[in-house]
């Protein structure tokens, strides 16, 4: 068995050299600060968002933007939000760029998503965000502050307001109406 200080040794050089791995990281320090994050693979995030959950991690999410399966982060008990981060959503979507999923896989993984979404996102997810698949329905972090998401420590006073400017954003973001109240 490997001395404490050793373990711990090993696992903080594993996260300094683990720059493809976030999440492998968050769990030795309890907390993921995620920066421009274009998504992914659906699955993937899935499983790595369960894995945080049952970590109790803390994840901040900081960047310019977080699209496509980063949104999932948002639904996590000890998330935050940045209002300057600009959020942007789509419906489940084949890894072929423009294929839809058949219905029923469309219909399964939009409910997989909108489950990690709270109440008032989830309702607009599904009444209108999930049927965007090519570019994105967008949401800035200030809107989701409004809708109830946390705000991160340090970013009230942010004075930027991507939410309406295209600045250092991918292509094919597009702008999406809030969620009603």
């Amino acid at each position: 068995m490997m001395a404490q200080g050793a373990r711990g040794r090993l696992l903080a050089a594993a996260c300094l050299v683990s720059v493809l791995m976030p999440a492998a990281c968050a769990g030795a320090q309890g907390r993921l600060v995620v920066g421009d994050d274009p998504g992914g693979s659906l699955p993937a995030r899935v499983a790595q968002v369960a894995r945080l959950r049952a970590e109790g991690a803390v994840v901040e999410i900081r960047g310019r933007y977080c699209l496509s399966a980063c949104t999932l982060y948002i639904g996590l008990p000890r998330a935050c939000v940045s209002p300057a981060t600009v959020f942007g959503f789509h419906g489940p979507s084949s890894r072929f760029y423009g294929i839809s999923l058949p219905p029923r896989q469309f219909e399964h993984w939009s409910r997989v998503m909108a489950a990690h979404y709270p109440p008032r996102l989830r309702r607009w997810f599904m009444a209108s965000a999930r049927h965007v698949t090519m570019g994105f329905a967008r949401l800035s972090g200030r809107e989701l502050i409004a809708l109830g998401v946390a705000a991160c420590p340090g970013a009230a006073g942010a004075s930027l307001d991507p939410g309406r400017s295209d600045a250092g954003l991918p292509p094919s973001v597009t702008t999406g109406s809030p969620p009603p109240a």
